[in-house]
């Protein structure tokens, strides 16, 4: 298919000066036997090591190499919009830096990209190198996701994938600040297929993601494709008032009819607690969207690129 020639690998680096080496030779094996036009952008998204000097040093050794060095640490989500917003090829393909989504399976992505479909998506049979706390935890999270959004993200799926022009075309076109990019992968719709594989170990260092970050991606993912939380504490609300109403007519009805001497203290303190509970979640939970609306309307860059070796524009 004459539209379907040449790919660009896009990898996201923070941090990673001791793992990009061992990739990019593995990278670059799989790139000599592919039957495409393939070249690597590596996104800086501005490590504090010497990632941008390893990244540097590649650049000279392979001309298939491109470079977008971000002015500051914008978190993954960003670094991977910077770096499909500068693709120009056929496809792009997501990859992490760290080496836990195999290289070697890009020619099955390849091949199946050629059979029609624009988006070719890696699912996760195994989780090598991971703890069982955050298996649990990655498996609970896509399951409630599928509960809670219109949008079926699909379950162990991360960012490895392949994506063609129509697709990439469209995800330029969608711009919110706060951006959970599995999901928006999948909002945009085409054909999709799933690639099954074992995800290994990491090639060297340890996760960039801590619990408290995974935990806040997570609320983006919610708070991105779902509004079930807030008909969840409207449902809340209504019910609790509900039960206070009912059990405001039951103190009335017991005054008139019998009479009632002053409760206790701790009975008084529970029904305020609970109600006051509630409420504060409530709050929260609106919270968390309005926050998210503040930050969208100040029409903020979404990244800043401090530095880019890219090939001249056509």
């Amino acid at each position: 298919m004459p539209q379907r020639q040449s790919l660009t690998i896009v990898i996201a680096a923070f941090n990673e000066e001791a793992s990009l080496p061992e990739m990019h030779r593995r990278l670059g094996d799989v790139l000599d036997s592919l039957e495409a036009q393939a070249s690597v952008l590596y996104v800086d998204d501005g490590s504090r090591d010497g990632t941008w000097g390893v990244l540097q040093a590649l650049a000279a050794e392979d001309g298939r190499v491109q470079l977008l060095r971000l002015a500051r640490n914008f978190g993954k989500e960003l670094a991977l919009t910077a770096g499909l917003d500068h693709v120009d090829t056929d496809a792009a393909l997501v990859l992490d830096a760290d080496g836990q989504d195999p290289p070697e399976l890009i020619p099955a992505f390849v091949a199946k990209w050629r059979e029609g479909y624009d988006v070719v998506y890696g699912t996760r049979t195994r989780r090598d190198g991971e703890s069982w706390l955050k298996r649990f935890t990655a498996a609970a999270f896509y399951r409630v996701m599928s509960r809670l959004s219109p949008t079926p993200i699909p379950a162990d799926t991360g960012d490895f994938r392949l994506m063609s022009r129509p697709v990439l075309d469209a995800l330029r076109q969608l711009r919110e600040r706060q951006r959970f990019m599995k999901g928006l992968f999948t909002w945009v719709g085409y054909r999709q297929v799933s690639l099954p594989y074992e995800r290994a170990p990491r090639l060297a260092g340890g996760s960039k993601f801590n619990y408290w970050r995974l935990w806040n991606l997570a609320l983006e993912g919610i708070t991105s494709f779902s509004t079930v939380p807030l008909r969840l504490a409207t449902y809340v609300g209504v019910l609790t008032a509900l039960v206070a109403f009912a059990w405001g007519l039951w103190i009335v009805a017991r005054t008139v009819l019998w009479g009632d001497p002053v409760q206790g203290w701790p009975s008084l303190m529970t029904v305020m607690l609970f109600l006051g509970g509630v409420q504060l979640v409530a709050l929260g939970i609106i919270g968390e969207y309005l926050g998210r609306l503040y930050l969208e309307v100040k029409q903020r860059p979404l990244y800043l690129v401090a530095e880019a070796r890219l090939p001249p524009a056509l």
